[in-house]
């Protein structure tokens, strides 16, 4: 495996491996390595023929007083799991080499950062087309690989692409969870007791519990997300960011479930701030 750290150096890789006819997939992370991205990696790997995977934790998509300073990182575990997993390419930059000195552009999308995590976190979908876009300009894929667990944040890449004319393949990879429910995230570290994990676990829970509802024919989205606030409410250490049911294209809140629609939610336990989502679907329950 190849660990590159140059911007030129990985552009340079890329181009080589485009003239030689190779398919380039890629995934970019933020590092702190789990069984969530190698799912991704292992997507990756099944779709392209040569494999790229980007560790670079983006200052541009924490808002001051965010955990950007004590953000989960263990390099040394995320070369190992690459090396694992058969990567062939670690590109891990700088923070000088993508936001140097007097950098001043941005990656601006109109409406769906609007809704759900866009509404707490104004800066983050901003940072998030930012370095998407760059680390696309970098690495030159031709498949790149997000998971389902960041819903926004597909569609805002998937939107990204298509606004911008990006010739990438976006695909996305179902939520996996570990085996009590709890969707994997690299902020699961910040779960340190019991209650707090029991807290954690009433989001999938409650997803589950409005699966149902709406596969048993409720069609009012204001009935499921009240009794989905009052579980999760329950929990001392919980803090509801939101809970919403939208549109699964637009984000939009929906009001009346006539069709799948998606399900959202982020909550704060403790000190970490944790998100997971799954369709609704009148008639069955899908996860």
């Amino acid at each position: 495996m190849k660990i590159i750290e140059s911007v030129s150096a990985m552009q340079q890789e890329s181009d080589i491996l485009r003239r030689k006819g190779r398919t380039i997939a890629f995934v970019p992370t933020m590092g702190y390595l789990h069984g969530g991205h190698t799912a991704l990696i292992r997507e990756a790997r099944r779709r392209g023929d040569y494999l790229v995977v980007s560790v670079f934790v983006n200052p541009t998509q924490f808002s001051p007083g965010e955990d950007l300073d004590s953000y989960p990182r263990d390099i040394e575990r995320d070369i190992r799991i690459c090396q694992e997993e058969a990567v062939d390419t670690l590109f891990m930059p700088a923070r000088e080499a993508l936001f140097g000195q007097r950098f001043q552009t941005a990656v601006i999308l109109e409406a769906l950062p609007r809704h759900l995590c866009g509404r707490s976190r104004p800066n983050f979908f901003q940072g998030v087309a930012t370095i998407v876009t760059k680390l696309f300009n970098i690495v030159k894929p031709h498949i790149a690989v997000f998971g389902e667990k960041d819903y926004q944040q597909l569609l805002v890449v998937r939107r990204l692409v298509r606004d911008l004319n990006f010739d990438i393949e976006i695909v996305g990879v179902p939520t996996v969870r570990e085996a009590d429910g709890l969707a994997m995230s690299s902020r699961n570290a910040y779960l340190t007791t019991a209650a707090q994990r029991r807290a954690a676990l009433s989001l999938h829970r409650s997803l589950y519990y409005a699966a149902e509802r709406v596969a048993g024919g409720e069609t009012s989205a204001a009935a499921i997300i009240r009794a989905c606030r009052q579980r999760i409410a329950a929990h001392p250490e919980t803090d509801i960011d939101y809970i919403a049911i939208c549109d699964p294209e637009t984000l939009e809140d929906m009001t009346v479930i006539d069709r799948p629609v998606r399900m959202a939610l982020a909550v704060t336990v403790g000190k970490a701030r944790l998100i997971d989502n799954m369709r609704l679907t009148p008639g069955s329950s899908d996860d």
